[in-house]
Parts: C-alpha cells; structure tokens; sequence
C-alpha cells in the first residue's frame, strides 16, 4: 500500500513538469543510451529571410530624395543627376562626374548590399564607408562597362590623401551582365565581396586586414562614419538601382553552436525557445562574429536575432566568437566566457579567454558586453563555465592546446578567472567543448577529428564512449571537428532531447585557408526503450 500511494505521489509530480522518478531512476539513462536520428540539414547563406535591418534605400518609398539620401559631389567634378524613376533609383552624369550619396550608418560587423538593374556607358559603383567630412574612407567600387563588370577596386584615403589603392579582381569575358546583386561582408578587420546573380553568391575580392590603415571598429568611427552610394561615372554615363540595404545577416556558414544557459547549466528556455550562440561565418579566425539565433525544440526554425559585440576598454569593439553566455539568477546578470580570436588581426596581440558581463539583455538586436582578461593567455577556446552546487566551485571544461586541442577541466572561486586545472588533458583531439546533465549525471561531451562525438565523465575526464548518431555531419574525406551540442528538453516536447551540430564544409570560391563552414543539423533523441525516465530540468 505505501509503494503505491509513493507511486501515485510520484506520477502526480511529474504530471506538472518537476523533478520526476527517484534518483535511480535518473541514473538509468546517459548520453550513450541515446539513438540520435536527423531531422532537418539546411546552409544559410545570407539569407535574406534572416536579415536584420540597419538601414535601407528603397526608391519605391522616397520622397524629398535630396533629404532623405543627401548627395555631395566630389573632386570638383560636375553633379550627378538622381531620380527616382517608378522603382529605382537612376544615377546619370551628362559631364564626368564624382559623387556620394548619403544611404545610412556604417557598421563594420554588418552587410552592405546593393542591388544593380543596369549600368550603361563607363564608370564606377560602389560603397564609401566614411568619416563625415569624407577625408577618411574605405571604397570599394565595381568597375563596369557595357553593362558588365570589370574590375573590383579598394582604396583607402587618410586626411584626404589616398593611401592604398588595389585591384582586388579583373573579370574575364564570362562576367555576368547586369541585373545582380553586389554585397560587402564586413568582418570586423577583415572584408569579402560578393557577386550574386544566380546560385551560390561568387567571391569577387578578400581583404584580411582593413585594419591595418583605417580600422573601422573604433567606437568613434561607428559612432560617426557614414555608408554612402559612391559613383565615378564618364560623361553619358549611368547606374540603375533596385534598392541598397546594410543588415545584419547569417553570413556564408554557421558553426560553434552552443545553447545559451543558466549559471547551473541549465539550457534558457524561454518563450518556448532554445537560445543559441553561433557563430556568423566570414573567413579567417578574426572575421567572424557572435550571433544570437534562437529555435522552437519541436521545429527547425532556427531565427537570427541579433549579434554580440565585445568591449575591452581599448577603444574598439571586437567580434570574438565561440562563446558561452549563461543568466546568473544570483547576480541578475547575463555572463560568460568568449574566445579572443581577434588578436590574429593584430600581430601585438595573443589569442586569449575573456569573461564577458551586460546588465542588458544579449540575445536581442546588436548587443556589447565587457570583457575582461581570465589570465588564460595561449590556445585556449570553446570554454564552457558553470556553477557546481555540490563542488561548491565554478567549473570550466575548456580546449587548449596540448600537441593539439585536448579537453580540460579547470575549476575556480569566482567566474572570471583564477580558473586551476583540475583534469586533463585526456589524449584525444577534442573541439566544442560542452558539459551537459544527462539523467542524475553531468557529462563532458565534444567533437574531434576521430570521428566522433566523445562523451567523458565529469569531472574527472575519463572516456565513457560517443553520441550514436544514424547520419553524422561528415563524409569519408571531409572535417568531423563539430560540436556536440545535446540538449535536453522538459515535459511536453515531442523528443526529449535535440542536438544541433554543424558539418565544415568551406565555402566554395573563397580562396587562401578559412574557416567558413557550415551547414546545420538538427537530431532528435531517444532511448530505443522508451524514455520513461525522469526529466533532467524542471518546466519553466
């Protein structure tokens, strides 16, 4: 009689989404029990659907053009004519001509996109990111000519002086003739411009060090510079323009997903969403940036909601990625931990781990949060901090580089920094860091290039085994360094756990080495018994 009426205690319990089944009954299930089956593969690549408006030139919606999009003309040349013609915007020089056009902000993490519906005669298109007096620029131009382009051009101007000057691609007679779509990557320190008219968008320039005479993620310069239309047009000469917008956009490939959590661990469930940071691909390690998406567990509606930006008191904003940001109830704070990838833009600096904190929420619109060194100076990242009740401890599970990248365990009075090693290095390539509660249990789970996705104990880091998985991200001959990102589900979801991955397949026509996989992968999983075992976090 008291087993039953403990039974039905029990059962009433887990009805309204508590801590259900006793401790043994947590204990039955771990990682390894679980048979993952993909559900959904997909790659964005600057999906217009994901955008996030900065600003925007749209002629079908202009009126008073010479207040909304000011123009000035430039070198003492002879005025371009604008106009606004039905839907377009049609820029026309009757004598040679040099001109800006004003079309919004400059923002040194976000695209530049313009869309071109003609070009006739000779000349010159493209964007002018510029301090307002226009002395200081950077501009990159699409030469044309007979409705095609010719040449990508760079140049850089200091106290109205030109600097630097570089032809960054000459077309051959297969160029693409006009309508198309010319789009600027900006990637902190570093550029890539895109050509779209059919299919994959072609690279058609890379510049890795647009810091180097100008650097553009000065707080100053974001606070003041401008984006304007700029035109270099022979007599007779003109452009037609669909529309110009800046956004913030998924970039060519996603990758280092991790959810965003509490202090304990426990994966932020809020508005029925899981809250991810992954990272916006570019091209080399220091160009790319923090994004914030969020996903319904029961779909695959992954959303770009906004992006982080990192503030050293250095007077620039940085776009290090491979983040974990976790809600500390206690403190009511949002922190965590970045890898400081952007120290390869600069060769004075060393790459590094960097606590991050903001009053403000994160994970909405364009997001700066403090960072502060750890004095965990070398390689090291993918750093994944929690609070460990029973330790008592902060605990960091973290690769670094030990004759390649090993998983470690570090542990600590405080959450930034002061982080001592408490395991590790075990002996295999481990990447994506992750701890995660499985059952009663946590677990140190991560990627690698055997092939795998590990599961070892924690915190002591011994091997247990890997995630079963019925397609894995990879092929025979392609990277298998993805991460592990499980996560379990409270009641009411159609499977109790997801795991959202990417593979690393590189971008097609980005030359020189990158990273700028990847597509993403969405498993759902299971135990093949049954997953009549208790819940790993209370519903909220």
């Amino acid at each position: 009689m008291q087993t039953r009426v403990l039974g039905q205690v029990f059962w009433m319990i887990g009805t309204i989404g508590l801590m259900m089944g006793s401790s043994l009954a947590l204990a039955e299930v771990t990682p390894m029990d679980l048979a993952f089956t993909r559900q959904a593969a997909r790659r964005m690549v600057f999906d217009a659907r994901q955008e996030i408006p900065l600003w925007s030139l749209r002629p079908a919606e202009i009126v008073g053009l010479e207040v909304m999009h000011p123009a000035v003309t430039l070198d003492d040349s002879e005025p371009a004519v604008y106009s606004i013609q039905g839907e377009r915007l049609k820029i026309q020089a009757d004598q040679p001509s040099h001109s800006a056009m004003w079309v919004g902000g400059m923002n040194p993490f976000a695209s530049c996109v313009l869309q071109i519906e003609d070009l006739e005669g000779y000349g010159m298109i493209g964007f002018d990111l510029a301090s307002p007096d226009g002395a200081h620029r950077h501009s990159m131009l699409l030469t044309f000519q007979d409705r095609k382009p010719v040449s990508v051009l760079w140049k850089v101007m200091l106290d109205g002086q030109e600097v630097h000057r570089e032809t960054l691609r000459t077309f051959d007679d297969q160029a693409p003739s006009v309508p198309f779509e010319f789009r600027l990557q900006m990637l902190g320190s570093g550029l890539t411009a895109f050509l779209h008219k059919d299919g994959l968008p072609q690279v058609i320039g890379q510049i890795d060090d647009l810091n180097k005479h100008l650097d553009l993620r000065r707080k100053q310069a974001i606070a003041s510079y401008q984006t304007r239309l700029l035109t270099l047009l022979d007599a007779g000469s003109s452009v037609t323009v669909r529309q110009a917008r800046g956004v913030l956009d998924t970039g060519v490939g996603l990758a280092d997903l991790r959810a965003m959590t509490y202090e304990d661990g426990q994966p932020y469930l809020d508005r029925g969403r899981l809250w991810y940071t992954i990272s916006i691909r570019g091209r080399q390690l220091p160009h790319h940036i923090q994004g914030v998406f969020s996903m319904d567990p029961s779909t695959f509606d992954l959303k770009l909601e906004g992006i982080i930006l990192f503030d050293r008191d250095d007077g620039l904003l940085r776009n290090e990625i491979a983040s974990h940001i976790f809600y500390d109830r206690e403190a009511r704070q949002w922190r965590g931990v970045t890898t400081g990838f952007t120290a390869f833009a600069d060769p004075d600096e060393e790459k590094e781990l960097w606590a991050v904190q903001s009053q403000k929420d994160p994970r909405f619109g364009i997001s700066v949060m403090d960072a502060a060194a750890m004095d965990l100076v070398g390689d090291y990242e993918d750093a994944h901090v929690l609070w460990d009740t029973d330790a008592q401890k902060w605990r960091m599970l973290v690769s670094e580089n030990h004759g390649g990248y090993k998983a470690v365990v570090r542990e600590s009075d405080r959450w930034d920094g002061d982080y001592q090693r408490i395991s590790g290095p075990i002996d295999v390539d481990s990447t994506g860091t992750t701890i995660q509660k499985i059952g009663d249990r946590r677990y140190c789970m991560f990627g690698s290039a055997a092939r795998q996705l590990f599961v070892y104990s924690y915190p002591d880091l011994q091997p247990l085994g890997h995630l079963h998985m019925d397609l894995p991200p990879w092929s025979e001959t392609s990277g298998t360094r993805v991460w592990a990102n499980l996560v379990p589900l409270p009641e009411g979801y159609p499977s109790r756990y997801v795991l959202l991955t990417m593979d690393r397949f590189n971008f097609p026509t980005i030359t020189g080495r990158n990273w700028s996989y990847g597509a993403l992968y969405l498993y759902h999983g299971r135990r093949p018994d049954g997953d009549r075992h208790a819940y790993e976090y209370e519903s909220r």
